[in-house]
């Protein structure tokens, strides 16, 4: 089967990326607004991107219902700092409840019972319940696509300091095990670390 994306809709896209990228990793970004108002929303369109210095980059689309940009943005544009949080298996479902349209004067960490805890670097909060979290600078904003439903930006994040349980850290390696992580699919579906193996590659 061969398909032409211009043939067909932007939702109909949207399910074959997000079915061919699989497991994707969850980025659940915390961010405040002018107001001092925390928000907090999962995006599994994320991934690191470099060591030196310490980068990651996440995709928030612009909404399918109205094409407005999300709170997530509109607050990186206005302060220039986020958080990303790991999203384990037992944090799951409030990442899921996060997602939810809150208006931006609403505060997705009282209305799912989430903990805000302090951040060293960066104004807006970490998650308190996540094992990993990642004080980030913006760096750049990409704009992706049109100014309407489909199209988004790609946000590039320095990390300028690592949260890490303490029992997550063995000799400088996270101990995946331990935290657990969950990958989003397609659809409603997530997946948890099955069988794992290990190839090593040759000249190093």
């Amino acid at each position: 089967m061969i398909i032409d994306p211009q043939q067909q809709d932007l939702r109909a896209n949207y399910k074959l990326l997000i079915g061919s990228i699989v497991p994707r990793p969850i980025a659940f970004v915390s961010t405040i607004n002018a107001g001092g108002i925390a928000n907090v929303a999962p995006f599994s369109f994320f991934t690191g991107a470099t060591p030196a210095p310490p980068t990651v980059v996440f995709a928030p689309l612009r909404r399918f219902s109205d094409g407005a940009e999300k709170d997530t943005l509109r607050n990186i544009r206005a302060n220039g700092e986020f958080v990303v949080n790991g999203v384990p298996e037992t944090l799951v479902e409030d990442a899921n409840a996060a997602a939810t349209e809150f208006p931006p004067e609403v505060s997705e960490f009282s209305e799912v019972g989430l903990t805000p805890a302090p951040s060293i670097v960066v104004k807006p909060p970490r998650v308190g319940e996540s094992p990993i979290n990642l004080e980030c600078r913006l760096v750049q904003i990409v704009e992706l696509g049109p100014a309407a439903a489909g199209g988004g930006a790609l946000v590039i994040g320095e990390v300028v300091r690592f949260h890490l349980r303490d029992d997550l850290v063995d000799n400088g390696r996270i101990a995946i095990d331990r935290w657990n992580p969950v990958g989003r699919l397609a659809g409603a579906e997530y997946t948890t670390i099955g069988r794992r193996f290990t190839l090593e590659r040759k000249g190093r």
